[in-house]
């Protein structure tokens, strides 16, 4: 019987079950949807009953299309968004809704934060501001204003870590995500008591599970219980994974310092690995010893990238549009490339600023939204969705001019995800960016063999991340930037960088007022 390698990744709208072999073919893939209620402006939440129901089909239907038994699967690692934080009681029920990550509620508990910072050496990882999406801001706003909650919470972990549980029944805590989004620096102690205590939260220490697993390690088998469910074997072995993010980063191949990976999907994130560490405004982390010992990650991205582009195919998009693509047999999305791409670059002058769930690097500001400057008369909906186009890849760029900034450079980029699908707006990228990028075989399910890169390492396989990376990954497309299309995006770009500086404080104090009539 061949022997497999299941990838599980749970991101904002689907979990996504993956079989690969040791050598990185893919044997059977699946995807289950879950939602997101959003009951204010700023919040998110999702159900773990959905959680749970996508994972009981996903499993099986991955099975099922591999037309293999439970007992070929060797070893199965997980990985999920990060800061969507769940609280359970004394008896392991769900206290409240999940917070999903890209919830920014707690804008007041971040800014407290910013006014303590400089007294306390774990809020470098987020500079210039503290970010609201991360879990000391949530849990502090939780215990305020949601104080029996709080008190009724035994366990507090993130997405991956209940995934684990689900699977095992053994509650840990992954390192990786500790380091990445709970300020953990295992060299310093592990968690920032200090700063806990600041924040009214010192008793969180106590919410977390006590076991903390390094990325590869081996949480546990299948429990019985999960068997069952699931349709697994209790023979397998669950190896604790990492953040959807970083497992993409793996996935592609990016498992070596000085590397560059763009994930493209509902947010962007955008991921390497350094040898040296630096904190620096605009670019958060370095975070020590995230993926393995001896590197720090350092992290850019956006909080809304592919989201932006949805949000205009529902609300912009015009019903002409739409007749058109049916009539053609088209997917919407490739109709509003293909009149996006008949506008020139710069879209006649109009700019989007992709702030539309707050801004995540460079500057880690919950309460920036989005905007488009630069209406006319001779204004289009097809001048608009370019706009979107582009400010997406301006955004990616401006995370990157911040990493170069603080010196590491950026040479080439691995791309996954939504955005790697589309031809136009990976050029688009290149050539606002000014690098080559690269795309790979399996990079729509990139988060799934990152899991089972890790799963590989986990049981024994492959010696190291790297030697797995070397087997498991290919390259297929590559995009290298046109010098006149850069110079040309070079003034736009730059206009870009301009615009959220003298909008900040009109920005600010709009948000405030809106938020204070709800």
């Amino acid at each position: 019987m061949e022997k497999y390698l299941m990838g599980i990744d749970a991101g904002t709208g689907s979990v996504r079950v993956a079989l690969y072999d040791y050598r990185g073919q893919s044997r059977a893939y699946h995807i289950e949807s879950y939602g997101t209620t959003y009951p204010r402006n700023g919040w998110a939440e999702q159900d773990d009953r959905e959680w749970l129901s996508a994972l009981s089909k996903a499993i099986p239907e991955c099975m099922k299309k591999a037309g293999t038994g439970p007992e070929s699967v060797v070893a199965i690692s997980c990985d999920a968004t990060t800061n969507t934080l769940v609280f359970l009681d004394k008896n392991d029920e769900m206290v409240r809704l999940p917070m999903l990550w890209m919830d920014v509620r707690a804008t007041e508990e971040a800014a407290f934060i910013d006014r303590i910072r400089e007294d306390y050496a774990a809020t470098r990882f987020y500079k210039p501001s503290f970010r609201a999406d991360t879990l000391i801001p949530k849990c502090m706003w939780l215990k305020k204003n949601e104080p029996e909650n709080w008190k009724k919470t035994k366990t507090i972990m993130e997405f991956e870590d209940w995934l684990n549980w689900k699977l095992t029944g053994k509650k840990s805590v992954c390192k990786s995500i500790a380091a990445f989004r709970w300020n953990y620096d295992d060299r310093n102690g592990g968690y920032p008591l200090d700063l806990f205590s600041a924040a009214g939260i010192g008793d969180i220490v106590e919410k977390f599970p006590e076991n903390i697993l390094k990325v590869g390690d081996i949480v546990g088998s299948v429990s019985f219980e999960a068997a069952e469910m699931f349709g697994l074997s209790v023979q397998t072995q669950v190896v604790e994974g990492t953040a959807d993010c970083n497992a993409c980063m793996f996935g592609v191949g990016g498992v070596r310092p000085n590397g560059m990976t763009l994930i493209g999907g509902t947010s962007s994130c955008l991921l390497g690995l350094s040898e040296q560490d630096f904190h620096v405004d605009g670019v958060n982390g370095t975070y020590p010893n995230c993926m393995y010992d001896g590197t720090s990650l350092l992290e850019g991205g956006q909080t809304a990238s592919g989201a932006i582009l949805t949000w205009f195919r529902n609300n912009l998009v015009p019903g002409s549009w739409v007749q058109e693509a049916a009539s053609r047999d088209m997917n919407i999305y490739d109709l509003m490339t293909e009149k996006a791409q008949k506008i020139p670059i710069g879209s006649d002058g109009l700019v989007m600023m992709d702030y539309f769930q707050g801004n995540r690097a460079p500057y880690s500001d919950s309460k920036a939204r989005g905007m488009f400057w630069g209406l006319s008369i001779a204004t289009t909906t097809a001048h608009m969705a370019r706009a979107v186009y582009e400010g997406v890849a301006y955004g990616a760029n401006h995370c990157i001019i911040s990493m170069k900034k603080a010196g590491y450079k950026v040479n080439q980029i691995y791309a996954c995800g939504g955005l790697a699908q589309s031809d136009f707006w990976m050029q688009m990228h290149s050539d606002v960016i000014g690098v080559p990028m690269y795309t790979t075989v399996e990079n729509q399910s990139a988060g799934c063999l990152g899991s089972c890169i890790i799963a590989a390492v986990g049981v024994g396989i492959y010696p190291t991340f790297a030697d797995a990376a070397d087997s498991m990954v290919r390259v297929d497309k590559e995009y290298h930037p046109n010098p006149e299309a850069h110079k040309e995006y070079k003034f736009y770009m730059e206009r870009y960088m301009e615009t959220w500086p003298q909008m900040r404080d009109i920005v600010h104090k709009t948000v405030e007022h809106s938020n204070s009539k709800n």
